[in-house]
């Protein structure tokens, strides 16, 4: 029987996923289109508001789900293995935004004031130490699962609920408390992520926020397509071999 939790978020994450693709052509077209379409401040920057507000869509509903089962959130089954393989703590790494800007910059679609370059330094490195804060406390969380007391704990679960002794509980609440620190750790690197959007964001003209926008999300629309064809193939060629 399929998992509820992964249904839920599954069917979630292929609208969204839809959505994204028509968010991004309407970046796409303005971005295209700056010489031929001139586009007020403000027309703009509700343009970048629709983006963000879907952005932010994404990890309210992870957010909520994520309470019942967070432990999927490490490894969704919605993605394909190419997107599960760029993961960081349940979602992008933060940092590699950054290359995205370098990127830009060298190809002349951001070209940046020398205070722009200084502020998105700053940031950088900001980020960089909320990065290892994160990954500090996964390494805490890793090795509370892993200690003995939680084995043996386990163990003694299985063999409570066995005997349908009261002794069972004990243990939930050890699980729980798990699952809790797992939840907060999801949750940092979320943050940390909505933190990097925003701050790049605030750093930008709102044209150049468009046209950030756009490549950023192309690059996450094209891996989920890039893995789909890869699985595609790799199930073709094992039916193939199956029928020989």
């Amino acid at each position: 029987m399929a998992n509820p939790v992964v249904v839920r978020f599954s069917e979630f994450y292929e609208n969204w996923t839809g959505k994204l693709e028509d968010i991004l052509q309407q970046l796409l077209q303005v971005s295209s289109q700056r010489t031929e379409v001139v586009k007020t401040e403000q027309e703009l920057q509700a343009l970048v508001s629709t983006v963000t507000s879907h952005l932010k869509e994404y990890y309210t509903t992870k957010w909520g789900i994520a309470h019942d089962n967070v432990l999927i959130f490490f490894s969704p089954p919605w993605l394909n293995p190419l997107e599960n393989a760029q993961l960081w703590m349940t979602g992008w790494k933060p940092s590699t935004v950054f290359r995205q800007v370098e990127n830009l910059k060298k190809g002349n679609v951001l070209v940046m004031t020398e205070e722009q370059e200084k502020k998105m330094e700053e940031l950088k490195m900001k980020i960089k130490m909320e990065e290892e804060k994160v990954e500090r406390e996964m390494e805490r969380q890793q090795v509370a699962m892993a200690d003995r007391r939680m084995v043996q704990l386990s163990k003694l679960t299985s063999r409570a609920r066995s005997a349908g002794s009261e002794m069972d509980s004990v243990a939930e609440v050890a699980v729980k408390e798990v699952l809790a620190g797992l939840e907060r750790v999801m949750k940092a690197s979320d943050c940390v992520r909505l933190k990097t959007l925003k701050g790049v964001l605030d750093l930008l003209t709102p044209m150049q926020s468009v046209d950030f926008l756009a490549a950023n999300i192309t690059t996450l629309l094209r891996f989920n397509q890039w893995g789909k064809k890869k699985k595609d193939m790799a199930g073709t060629v094992l039916n193939a071999n199956q029928e020989k």
